[in-house]
């Protein structure tokens, strides 16, 4: 049971996506229908937050494949991409003889993940075999944990928002039903050109952990914000790392709706079309045989109280050591954000959205002590983030420094020039042939803010002369015309005009002129 060192292990990747949510007719389904006078209508030209017959109820079973080197039950590599079959020991194709020999970290990925979740784990835990046929399963069963799972219970919090409007986020919880081990299957590759399917046997024991949780979702807007937030949270703690997606609950109504019934089948999702697809229709619970898997001890860990009666300590894996090892988590990020730095929890949600965003902000944040955190965070959302997404980029290909931006937005706060320009300023950052600093490239392009009150005066004296019927306006209760007013003097100045100056220098005018 070896586990692999922390730089030989690989990132969690499939040829799919090493997430596979799996929606249960026992858990997702939308159930007690209050019956329609008129049965029928057309589903499609009705949006599923609108079909008020069916309340939806969610619940998922999830696989999230373990970023280890090897898979599960044997010595082989886990590695994404690689030929066909090349991946392949004895006991992952099934050759009589051959016995698991289970990997320690997989093991405890599986502890940790229930550690983070806040789950019990099992001091004791058992293997066993599910029976079912299918090609890429050359042993016919497969290894997993139907008795006594790894652990039991937890939850995932998180928030759901709306990253355009300004409601706060809502918090939710989900509950877990347990955490179990088991392995992977092959992958079938169905050509129908030549009538054929092909198998590859290379994510053929691969380890998963198998995550339950309850029905306690009611649409795929809750269920797509807590597969995130449960991404996160595995990406924190270094078990797992992937894609995950959810996409059924428009399926589920039409097929209900229709008089059709909702198969008990294993679904994955195609990007291409944005739907799910088939992948094998499963059995009942009475079909899969399951019996205790002979080949594999009782799986025992261990805490600091009972460690000294583990046969050998060295390779005993130690719960109490694995929670010491955990890392900052997601909610606890956040909560130290918020504390920290002022933003709120929806700017926090915002910047963790992204992998480097808030180290990149705390960078900016921490640069210069007079610097304003929320400003800080507000530029990275509202301007950086549009920047990165028109030219489709990531923050760790970005060519703007914490440090360069973190320059700009001070040049800003003092007044050198306005916001208006500062975006003006954000393309040229990007150019990376642009060796100039900032202060060579506000002087070069003349953008530096007008300050002088004699001179905001004179335009303003010239923009109340050209624009009387507005001036009139105001000065008989039109008050909204005020902005009017400013927009033309920023007009006038290429929006390099301070806006405090010039908004208290059109007030006092205009006061003056009423009376």
């Amino acid at each position: 049971m070896a586990a692999p060192t922390v730089a030989q292990r690989l990132p969690c990747l499939s040829l799919n996506f090493p997430i596979v949510l799996r929606v249960s007719r026992d858990f997702c389904r939308s159930c007690r229908a209050l019956r329609k006078q008129k049965p029928g209508g057309n589903l499609k030209s009705t949006p599923v937050s609108q079909t008020s017959a069916w309340q939806t109820m969610v619940g998922l079973e999830i696989h999230a494949q373990v970023a280890s080197q090897s898979k599960m039950f044997s010595g082989s590599q886990v590695q994404f991409s690689s030929p066909p079959n090349s991946l392949v020991s004895f006991f992952d194709a099934a050759l009589p003889g051959t016995l698991p020999v289970l990997n320690k970290y997989c093991v405890e990925a599986g502890i940790l993940t229930a550690l983070a979740l806040q789950g019990h784990v099992n001091r004791v835990s058992y293997f066993d075999r599910k029976h079912y046929f299918y090609a890429d399963l050359p042993a016919g069963y497969q290894i997993t944990q139907q008795r006594v799972p790894l652990a039991t219970g937890g939850r995932i919090e998180f928030s759901l928002f709306d990253p355009t409007s300004r409601d706060e986020p809502i918090k939710k919880t989900v509950r877990l039903i347990q955490i179990q081990l088991e392995q992977d299957s092959g992958k079938s590759l169905h050509d129908d050109e030549n009538h054929e399917t092909l198998v590859d046997l290379n994510r053929s024991g691969v380890g998963l952990m198998e995550l339950v949780t309850k029905p306690d979702m009611c649409n795929g807007t809750e269920a797509a914000a807590m597969v995130r937030e449960l991404q996160l949270i595995l990406q924190y703690i270094g078990t797992c790392d992937g894609r995950m997606d959810d996409h059924e609950i428009a399926r589920h109504i039409e097929i209900l709706e229709n008089g059709g019934q909702v198969l008990n089948e294993t679904r994955s999702f195609d990007f291409k079309s944005g739907k799910t697809v088939s992948m094998r229709v499963k059995e009942g619970f009475s079909d899969y045989r399951f019996m205790p898997e002979p080949n594999l001890p009782p799986l025992i860990v261990y805490d600091n109280d009972t460690l000294s009666r583990a046969p050998d300590r060295t390779g005993a894996i130690n719960i109490d050591s694995l929670k010491g090892g955990l890392p900052e988590l997601p909610e606890e990020r956040r909560q130290r954000l918020m504390k920290t730095y002022g933003i709120t929890l929806k700017q926090s949600l915002i910047l963790m959205h992204e992998d480097g965003l808030v180290e990149y902000f705390e960078r900016m944040a921490q640069g210069n002590v007079d610097r304003d955190a929320k400003k800080v965070a507000n530029w990275i959302i509202t301007v950086l983030l549009k920047e990165f997404n028109e030219r489709a980029i990531f923050v760790k290909d970005s060519p703007v420094s914490p440090e360069k931006l973190g320059e700009l937005i001070d040049l800003m706060e003092d007044g050198t020039i306005s916001v208006s320009t500062g975006k003006k300023m954000m393309p040229l950052l990007f150019n990376v042939e642009e060796s100039r600093s900032l202060t060579e490239i506000i002087e070069a392009k003349n953008w530096a803010q007008i300050r002088d009150e004699r001179l905001l005066k004179d335009l303003c004296e010239k923009i109340f002369s050209s624009n009387v019927d507005v001036v009139r306006a105001y000065l008989q209760g039109n008050k909204k015309v005020l902005n009017r007013l400013i927009g033309l003097l920023q007009q006038e100045t290429q929006g390099r005009a301070d806006p405090v100056i010039v908004n208290r220098i059109i007030k006092t005018k205009l006061a003056n002129m009423k009376t």
